[in-house]
């Protein structure tokens, strides 16, 4: 299975899961009477709109390139997970802050919780087995890159991945955060408790989603390769027999496995045209084997190319 068919299905489990999840929290939410179920319900409501934007971001990034998109239609990807992550700010954070303000300003008609802790544990559990699908991909890719899985979900330019491994993060935390204002709440007779709880769900995806947020904007905006990605380029490229040094070297990030790119080479005195042909060739050929997600490949040969610093 391919990385894109991978994320692809764990951002499918991760819908399905939330979907279900919030149809059990609005019910106990409502039976209950409990601010911080119908936070939770929310959050999940919010987590389906994010799933199901970024399973359109994957679909509509396979696009292949045409003339009006020489570079292809990757950075869609961006752009419904930046939507995505606002999905998640107004529709969770929002419901969840003002109702656990309503809450805990008016107070509330506290009913049974017995279903609300039951649909809790088992939310909890289908969040889990979610959660570990996304981190075995996370943990996959860290090791292919070589890097620590943390490092890996900061940087990675897969937003899908990273969305449903945040969000699933914000959902098992705030399961947790629901159950103690629930029973707080039971505990006190107190509403209040219950009301900030939803108040803490609601921060905790505010949290989430400006993280999200960034990431996305600033790939939308044209993020460079990571740095110790463009420093092995930069080594195939100086290695070179008739390179004598590589000057500007600009990335880009076209898609969660794409890239483009461009540099100015400076070739020695002695070599002729054919010469520097033929290393443009073996350039581009070593490039595209050590990174496959390389698709775009602009070399410069130029004499004013200087070596950095």
């Amino acid at each position: 299975m391919g990385a894109g068919e991978e994320t692809a299905g764990t951002v499918i489990i991760a819908g399905v899961a939330n979907l279900a999840i919030a149809a059990a929290k609005a019910a106990a939410g409502v039976l209950g009477g409990s601010a911080a179920m119908l936070s939770e319900a929310a959050h999940s409501v919010a987590d389906t709109v994010t799933e199901v934007l970024l399973f359109t971001a994957l679909r509509a990034g396979v696009r292949p390139a045409d003339a009006r998109h020489p570079f292809g239609y990757g950075k869609a990807n961006f752009f419904w997970a930046f939507l995505a992550a606002v999905a998640t700010l107004v529709a969770g954070a929002g419901f969840s802050i003002t109702h656990g303000l309503h809450t805990i300003s008016h107070g509330e008609e506290p009913g049974d919780f017995t279903l609300s802790y039951l649909v809790l544990g088992i939310s909890f559990v289908i969040e889990a087995v979610s959660f570990g699908r996304a981190a075995r991909q996370v943990r996959r890719e860290a090791q292919r890159w070589r890097v620590p899985p943390l490092r890996y979900l900061r940087h990675t330019p897969d937003t899908a991945v990273k969305a449903v491994t945040l969000e699933d993060t914000a959902a098992l935390i705030g399961l947790v955060l629901a159950a103690a204002g629930l029973g707080l709440t039971e505990v006190t007779g107190s509403p209040v408790w219950d009301g900030l709880a939803s108040v803490a769900i609601g921060l905790l995806l505010v949290a989430v989603a400006l993280v999200l947020a960034r990431a996305n904007g600033s790939l939308l905006v044209g993020r460079a390769l990571p740095g110790p990605l463009r420093e092995e380029i930069r080594a195939v490229l100086e290695d070179l027999p008739t390179v004598e040094a590589v000057g500007t070297l600009l990335t880009m990030q076209l898609g969660p496995r794409t890239g483009l790119i461009a540099a100015k080479i400076n070739f020695r005195d002695d070599a002729t045209g054919a010469r520097i042909e033929a290393a443009c060739e073996e350039a581009e050929f070593q490039l595209r084997a050590k990174f496959p997600g390389i698709e775009y490949i602009f070399l410069d040969p130029s004499p004013d190319a200087k070596s950095p610093g």
